[in-house]
């Protein structure tokens, strides 16, 4: 029996790619830089104008906040794996991995889902929408999800750790606590109970208030009028986009640990189960920062000021 103290888990799913490892390596800091450079940008502009300091672009700015925590989490861990020749992490890093990673999951389902409530205030009850929805409220809400994440997480890393393992080789290109959690010979049981009712309230908590925001939304749309209907169209289009992409990446990623998917091909696999920490941090500030009027105009305000100092005839 090999304990859980134990000093390394080893990662088997990398492929051995030759040198092209360092055209992989290249593509995943490209990545990486753009996905902190376009949510930092963001973050900077919602900080530095206090037009945009309404509940709504706090509730974004939490978002790309768990963006990068999120990257940080996840894409140095994969520059360091795909230039070594041997898939090893310490045991401590490993949970210290499935702990930002879980919680940055668990941030994103919740800001997405109270973002959903915002829109259905300012859209459903515009005239009560600054008594119900003010930025110390906003800011308590963010408090509040970024708390009940890290607990939830605390605790599933807690049930983790105590288990006694029989082996350090897990099937996936970084940490996963179910899949650690499968190789234990102690008494799993309070993992699986515990396990059932996280994902419960992970999918529940933030649903409740994603269909009732939704469904009071197309109600208004329905018998509303047309700058109602394209207010929503304007500021759920975004909410939507990202709320279907990340659950997409997350499905994925839930039925690979937990189904044997071995037909699906291995680079396929690899993809899509890094789906979910990628594709989202790069799309949700391309998306807002688009989509959402008041920041768009700012970015080409920014542009043009640049522009105009650009072609200005030296004295």
């Amino acid at each position: 029996m090999v304990n859980s103290t134990l000093s390394h888990l080893i990662l088997t799913a990398y492929i051995n790619v030759g040198n092209l490892k360092y055209f992989y390596v290249i593509l995943t800091g490209l990545l990486y830089i753009i996905s902190v450079v376009a949510n930092t940008s963001v973050i900077v502009v919602i900080c530095m104008n206090r037009s945009l300091h309404e509940p709504m672009y706090l509730f974004l700015c939490s978002l790309f906040v768990n963006e990068l925590y999120g990257s940080a989490g996840l894409f140095p861990f994969l520059l360091v794996q795909i230039l070594s020749d041997i898939h090893t992490v310490s045991a401590s890093f490993c949970f210290l991995q499935i702990f930002c990673l879980y919680t940055y999951a668990n941030v994103e389902f919740c800001n997405l889902a109270v973002m959903s409530y915002d829109r259905y205030l300012a859209i459903c009850c515009p005239l009560h929408y600054n008594t119900h929805m003010t930025p110390n409220k906003a800011s308590i809400f963010i408090v509040l999800i970024w708390f009940y994440s890290m607990i939830k997480c605390i605790i599933t890393i807690s049930l983790s750790i105590r288990l006694s393992l029989c082996g350090n080789i897990i099937n996936s290109v970084y940490c996963n606590n179910y899949l650690i959690v499968k190789l234990a010979c102690s008494d799993t049981k309070v993992n699986n109970i515990y396990g059932i009712f996280s994902n419960f309230l992970s999918i529940l908590v933030p649903l409740f208030p994603i269909l009732f925001s939704y469904i009071k939304i197309l109600k208004i749309c329905f018998v509303g009028s047309n700058t109602t209907r394209q207010k929503a169209l304007s500021t759920c289009i975004p909410h939507l986009a990202s709320l279907l992409n990340f659950s997409f990446g997350c499905l994925f990623e839930i039925l690979q640990s937990r189904f044997d998917l071995t037909h699906v091909p291995n680079v396929l696999r690899i993809i899509l189960s890094l789906y979910f920490a990628i594709i989202q941090p790069l799309l949700n500030p391309i998306i807002y920062g688009m989509q959402m009027s008041k920041i768009r105009n700012i970015y080409s305000n920014l542009y043009c000021c640049k522009m105009s100092t650009g072609h200005r005839a030296p004295v």
